[in-house]
């Protein structure tokens, strides 16, 4: 029992009756769909809260989220809901599914079979250790058209996330891929023995060696036993391996209690499975069931609209979101004339918000696809208006900040081989043969140390005798002091940085930014560990709060948009073809999901929706032909759902366009000599 059993539980009054019945739960598996802006996060963290204040250690309490903010941010809540402060909600096992895999395969390194020293690959490494296997198999250099690392890595990924046999995986996300089966599996097969060899990770090696642990009825009641109750976010975005490890940790013991909203449901290209949380209540026997309903963001006239999209869906669980915001403007469907039209509009009422009081940062275009924006971005450009488009290359995918984070790596697994290949490569004189060479000689050893008994190429000499002394100087200062351990890294690739890559002083500050992350953590491991598993987007993830006057305009695709909010939300390029994608209208399960895509969408506007398509847009046919083409609205805007609009029309007028008197001469002139051309 902890110190807090006797708390009176006066502050669940905070919540609505659905949260509070869902707060209060006793033993045995609980689903709560929770519908968008419906508190599921609140809800979630005042569970914890109320475990802890009956008594349920919370050492014995894990919460598994999608991201370490999100994690962080409910345990925080947790922490004020009541009497239960941080020095309580601080031992809750709180994290991502991969970060608990890896605190979890640290403990039972030996049983996993894996050093107690392993490190973990990002998904950009992963890539090239398996085109290093690629390579060395020959696969690919007399036929240019065997799929390419990342197309490879994929195909894996594919497998093993969704417990899917390869063919299968093949034929339905990889045709052309068919002929390549065979090859497929020796190159996977090379890549496990590979990483193990070097004892590195993926992404997906955590979960999958989680899982395994698990298929054991003693390590299931070992690692399960640790946890009275196992709480979990987002459940719709759950993979079926992460499903098969819930259901491992919870062989001997049902409290499981799983959040998430089936009309969220928008990654199957990451191997979610939707099925997880529509079967849920099979899947764990005798699941209590709780919907939450009451809507505390959208105005009711969006939530009509949305609630009659979203009963399109041939399969859910029904619920119809209400808010206590009764009044405000019913969606508006716009058609546009063309894209340039499209644009004005949206810049307009951009305007024309921002004028009644709305900054920009409380609005936000959205898109199925990034190119969706080009267009527009040109607009907003010309016009002088502020943007920040959610996308593109990811932080710790930039060549500079790899770089730095290998020489952690080797420090941390000297066998680590592509942390290595990336090093010794920066290193003037030195190529892949010679560079594979000097990975062996100091693997043999297990120590970056013996890089000083290694003969270097005579034109690698310059650099050799200091990349030594960084080696023991980083191996010297063991796990403690990241941050000096970073520094001490930045004074001997300052200069690399420089000669490598352009721009090196906005280089220099990423770098900057990565050294005061590391002085908030006590070890190089778990510094490395946060880094991989969970990466900041952007160097404004890690960086002081932007300027209080500073103010842009969100552009983002809608699978980036998940989650947020804003005042004013545009939808825009609805119609068939871009919403849903013609990529994703091959079968029902598919359609499905686009159609989720858009209830995502539309549910993140607060007080106003403007959803726009246009009558003719510029298509993009991959490299080859670009074309202007004729689009019809998006087949979920259907009748039903547009009777709960506002329908508007901008720069239609005259469409397709403003004709002359045709001239009944002219036009017998024309047709007689195209005519008479054959003659």
């Amino acid at each position: 029992m902890t110190e807090l059993a006797h708390d009176n539980l006066d502050w669940l009054s905070d919540l609505n009756p659905q949260q509070q019945k869902a707060v209060v739960h006793g033993d045995g598996p609980l689903l709560v769909v929770a519908g968008a802006g419906s508190g599921k996060t609140k809800t979630l963290a005042y569970r914890v809260a109320y475990l802890i204040a009956k008594g349920t250690p919370p050492e014995r309490i894990l919460l598994m989220t999608f991201t370490r903010r999100a994690s962080e941010e409910m345990l925080k809540r947790a922490a004020g809901a009541s009497t239960c402060g941080a020095h309580m909600t601080g031992s809750v096992w709180g994290g991502t599914f991969h970060s608990m895999a890896n605190r979890i395969l640290r403990m039972y390194s030996q049983q996993s079979g894996l050093p107690s020293d392993f490190t973990v690959m990002d998904e950009g490494d992963s890539a090239d250790l398996m085109n290093v296997v690629r390579h060395e198999l020959n696969l690919g250099r007399n036929d240019k058209r065997f799929p390419r690392k990342s197309t490879c890595l994929g195909i894996y990924s594919r497998c093993v996330n969704g417990c899917e046999m390869m063919e299968p995986v093949l034929t339905k996300h990889y045709p052309w891929c068919l002929e390549y089966k065979e090859q497929l599996k020796a190159l996977f097969s090379q890549y496990v023995i590979r990483k193990q060899q070097r004892g590195v990770l993926d992404y997906d090696d955590l979960l999958l060696y989680w899982l395994q642990l698990l298929s054991s009825d003693a390590m299931a009641r070992e690692i399960g036993g640790r946890f009275d109750h196992v709480l979990v976010d987002e459940y719709q975005d759950t993979n079926t391996v992460q499903a098969d490890i819930l259901r491992g940790l919870r062989r001997f013991n049902s409290n499981i209690t799983v959040v998430g909203d089936d009309a969220q449901s928008i990654y199957s290209f990451r191997a979610a499975n939707v099925r997880n949380i529509l079967d849920f209540p099979q899947q764990f026997p005798g699941a209590t069931v709780i919907t939450l309903e009451q809507n505390y963001r959208s105005v009711e006239p969006i939530l009509e609209t949305t609630n009659r999209l979203i009963s399109q869906a041939r399969e859910r669980f029904t619920k119809d979101l209400w808010s206590a915001r009764r009044e405000g403007q019913r969606p508006v469907i716009v058609t546009c004339r063309d894209e340039a039209t499209q644009d004005q509009f949206v810049v307009a009422k951009i305007l024309e918000h921002y004028e009644q009081g709305i900054p920009l940062h409380k609005q936000a275009v959205l898109f199925r696809a990034g190119h969706l924006s080009d267009s527009l971005e040109i607009e907003l450009t010309r016009r002088n208006i502020s943007y920040h488009k959610y996308g593109g290359l990811r932080f710790l995918e930039a060549a500079h900040v790899k770089d730095l984070i290998s020489f952690l790596r080797v420090t941390e697994n000297p066998s680590d081989e592509i942390a290595w290949f990336r090093i010794l490569q920066m290193i003037e004189g030195i190529g892949p043969a010679t560079a594979a060479k000097i990975i062996t000689h100091v693997t043999k050893s297990h120590d970056p140390r013996a890089l000083k008994t290694f003969a270097p190429p005579a034109a690698a000499k310059a650099n050799w005798t200091e990349l030594g002394q960084l080696m023991d100087d980083l191996v010297t200062a063991g796990e403690g002091n990241p941050a000096a351990q970073v520094q001490r890294i930045r004074s001997f690739y300052d200069d690399i940085m420089a000669q490598r890559y352009e721009n090196a002083q906005a280089r220099r500050r990423d770098l900057e930014h990565i050294e005061q992350v590391a002085s908030g953590y006590k070890s190089r491991r778990q510094l490395l560990t946060d880094l991989t598993l969970d990466p900041p987007n952007s160097t404004s993830d890690i960086a002081a709060n932007p300027l209080k006057d500073e103010d842009w305009l969100v552009l983002s695709t809608i699978h980036s948009a998940k989650g947020c909010e804003w005042d004013v939300v545009y939808v825009i390029h609805a119609s068939d073809g871009c919403l849903p994608s013609d990529m994703a209208t091959d079968n029902d399960k598919q359609i499905e999901e686009e159609l989720r895509l858009a209830y995502v969408a539309m549910t993140r506007a607060r007080n106003f929706l403007y959803v726009t398509w246009p009558l003719r847009y510029y298509h993009r046919w991959g490299s080859y032909t670009d074309k202007h083409v004729y689009s019809q609205i998006s087949r979920f805007l259907n009748d039903d759902v547009r009777a709960s609009c506002e329908l508007a029309s901008f720069g239609t007028s005259g469409y397709p366009d403003d004709r002359s008197p045709m001239d009944d001469d002219i036009v017998g002139r024309v047709r007689n000599q195209i005519n008479s051309m054959w003659d």
